[in-house]
């Protein structure tokens, strides 16, 4: 007797996505609006990109990285980071706090002190104590940003020489989409935007951008076969035939993002949450917002050769 292979689309089966589009571009335009108000008004930047003390510290026996972070809230430090560095063996921290001008110093001193007194008996060691300015932390905010700008561009550029021009903007837009939605919702949360999240940030553009290639690679090869057809079936087609492979590799990576952000500790946790949200806007963008997009170009080429 012959085998079924699991299948979790009907072969053949077609959805009207474009049909939907209104509904979702209105929707995605009021998210980006808000999370971008968020992104300027509430962001809770941290110590990398505000300014404070870094303090590298080692202890002789175990110390569990939740105990150390609730040693600095006890003893009222703002904007509290702790993470380890190297193996968990070997015991070593970096603890960092939020701190301006006027108290960098007397910060650092504070923390050592807070340090010393409640894990004398660990054999509490400090290794390294650095100050980070709020001048060069708006620089290193700066630079973050800039990074994030020139994937985008860089992305922009690879999508127009890779596909054709009309397919291009509606890439990017869908990953400033997904960017700028990730952010408003970190704004939202109180989440700290660290260097660890602009990491985050752009493996999110390079993980949706991958599945927006294979959609638009699907529409062009539709495209050839089918030159008759309009752009929204070329698109409902392409779409409806790469469902499935989006629900199992977006589903896969999004199970193993949940599972480093309940089980991976709290040092790796926000990049998970990150990660886990561009996943899920990513997908959506892929289709609602990249294809949107192109369907508004293909329009506005098509005007103009009328015209013409």
């Amino acid at each position: 007797m012959e085998k079924k292979m699991f299948e979790i689309l009907k072969p053949g089966m077609k959805i009207d996505f474009t049909s939907k589009m209104i509904y979702t571009s209105s929707i995605s335009a009021i998210l980006v609006i808000l999370s971008l108000i968020g992104i300027f008004t509430s962001m809770n930047y941290g110590v990398d990109f505000r300014g404070g003390a870094e303090i590298q510290t080692k202890f002789k026996t175990k110390v569990s990285i939740d105990g150390l972070r609730k040693t600095m809230d006890v003893a009222q430090f703002k904007g509290v980071s702790v993470q380890t560095i190297g193996e968990a063996k070997d015991n070593e921290f970096l603890v960092k706090v939020q701190a301006d001008n006027s108290n960098l110093n007397e910060i650092s001193q504070k923390i050592s002190e807070a340090l010393i007194s409640a894990y004398a008996a660990q054999g509490v060691e400090i290794r390294k104590v650095d100050i980070v300015g709020p001048k060069a932390g708006a620089e290193l905010r700066n630079s973050g940003f800039l990074a994030i700008f020139w994937a985008l561009m860089a992305i922009l550029i690879y999508v127009g020489i890779r596909f054709d021009f009309k397919y291009a903007p509606g890439a990017v837009i869908a990953l400033f989409h997904d960017v700028v939605i990730v952010l408003g919702i970190f704004s939202l949360t109180g989440t700290e935007f660290t260097l660890q999240i602009v990491a985050a940030v752009l493996a999110i553009v390079g993980y949706s951008v991958n599945d927006t290639v294979i959609i638009y690679d699907r529409i062009r090869e539709h495209e050839a076969q089918y030159p008759g057809l309009d752009i929204k079936t070329h698109i409902n087609n392409a779409a409806s035939e790469t469902l499935s492979r989006t629900i199992i590799t977006s589903g896969a990576t999004l199970l193993s993002c949940l599972g480093m952000y309940f089980l991976g500790g709290i040092a790796i946790r926000d990049f998970f949450f990150a990660m886990s949200l561009g996943i899920i806007v990513g997908t959506y963008s892929s289709i609602y917002v990249a294809a949107a997009v192109t369907i508004a170009f293909e329009k506005f080429f098509l005007g103009k050769k009328k015209a013409a």
